[in-house]
C-alpha cells in the first residue's frame, strides 16, 4: 500500500442514511429505493442463514 492512498478521492456512498433528499430527482429516488430494497433482502437472507446456524448449534448441545 502506498503512502499516498489517502490522497485519492473517496467514492461517494450510493446512499447516506439520513442524508438530504431534496436535490434528488424522482428517478434518482427510485434508484435508491431499489438499491435499499435489494440490500434489505440481502440482510434478511444473511440473518436467516445465521439464525439457522445458531439453531443447529443449539440443537447439537441440547442432544
Amino acid at each position: 500500500m502506498s503512502l499516498f492512498d489517502d490522497d485519492r478521492p473517496q467514492k461517494p456512498a450510493a446512499h447516506e442514511i439520513g442524508g438530504d433528499l431534496s436535490l434528488l430527482s424522482v428517478d434518482e429516488l427510485s434508484s435508491r429505493i431499489d438499491l435499499l430494497q435489494a440490500e434489505i433482502i440481502r440482510l434478511e437472507e444473511e440473518r436467516t442463514r445465521k439464525s439457522a446456524g445458531r439453531q443447529a448449534a443449539e440443537n447439537l448441545f441440547r442432544s
